[in-house]
């Protein structure tokens, strides 16, 4: 084996959410139990009980719930979390009610709601200058505002992510401006820049384009022997790890959403360069027994 992730070994939180990426039965199939805040927190629990390192989820008020919940009945350990932002679904959905302006008008006034001080101090300098990069740090600082009252000091929140959504647009559009101001600012704020992408080869391939350095930034991009959403092909994701070299990168979708085998997805990833770690949702409580204990002993 020529990879070490035991140390980041992270729970996921898709079927939280209700996503399945084959089909909306299987989501279905998972049960109402599964969007209950009180028993997803009891299924992240036990991971983090039987060889999970961490929590990786998109901020909503969903996750937000179950950190909360947590926080209240972890007991001493420091489980570390990769938050990603924003959470898009919900995103869309405001949009299609109140429209691009009306989303715009309404997350302004969250932020301003908030009470936090530096989210509103450039929630105004935004609205003064109309800067992109104000409402970006503007909105960070919301984020990461509304993610810490609940985790207080216990939990370690390594890095917020952008949603893939967020880094296809940068990558597609050449935005390299935009992918530099939210490394800079993550970096002000003492976390690791982060990036959610299924476009892999691609990123690295503008990335290096950009002067971008990978050391210490953060990467959750697909990674399975099926070649699940590894964009534009598996061998193309493999030959970028290697020019990718110092990045922290988070293999996802590693059973190609229920297509292999724990031990399939073991064996695949084992032999693979600079992947540092694993993130995999789990539904029940049999899957939060097994799943982290059986990929910490294998690989």
């Amino acid at each position: 084996m020529s990879i070490d992730i035991k140390k980041l070994l992270l729970v996921g939180d898709n079927p939280f959410h209700g996503i399945s990426h084959i089909s909306e039965d299987r989501a279905r199939a998972r049960g109402s139990e599964i969007g209950n805040p009180t028993y997803a927190a009891k299924l992240v629990q036990i991971s983090l009980e039987n060889g999970a390192s961490g929590f990786m989820f998109s901020v909503s008020n969903t996750t937000l719930s179950i950190l909360r919940i947590l926080n209240e009945n972890i007991g001493n350990r420091s489980p570390t979390l990769y938050a990603i932002i924003p959470y898009a679904f919900e995103y869309v959905r405001l949009a299609t009610n109140l429209g691009t302006v009306g989303l715009a008008k309404k997350l302004t006034k969250q932020m301003v709601l908030s009470g936090n001080v530096s989210a509103i101090g450039a929630s105004i300098k935004f609205l003064v200058t109309m800067n992109p990069k104000d409402l970006l740090k503007a909105y960070l600082l919301y984020e990461l505002s509304r993610t810490k009252d609940v985790i207080g000091k216990r939990f370690k929140l390594e890095s917020m992510m952008l949603h893939e959504v967020i880094t296809e647009i940068i990558l597609s559009l050449n935005l390299d401006w935009l992918a530099k101001s939210y490394i800079d600012l993550s970096l002000d704020l003492g976390m690791k820049p982060g990036f959610e992408t299924r476009n892999f080869a691609y990123l690295v391939k503008k990335f290096n384009e950009w002067s971008i350095d990978f050391s210490g930034i953060s990467i959750a991009t697909p990674f399975n022997k099926l070649g699940f959403q590894m964009n534009p092909s598996r061998e193309d994701c493999e030959k970028a790890l290697t020019a990718a070299s110092g990045c922290n990168l988070i293999a996802m979708s590693v059973l190609a959403s229920g297509y292999l085998t724990l031990s399939e997805a073991a064996d695949y990833l084992g032999n693979l360069p600079n992947i540092k770690g694993v993130v995999i949702g789990v539904s029940r409580e049999k899957q939060a027994l097994e799943t982290f204990k059986y990929i910490r002993e294998k690989i």
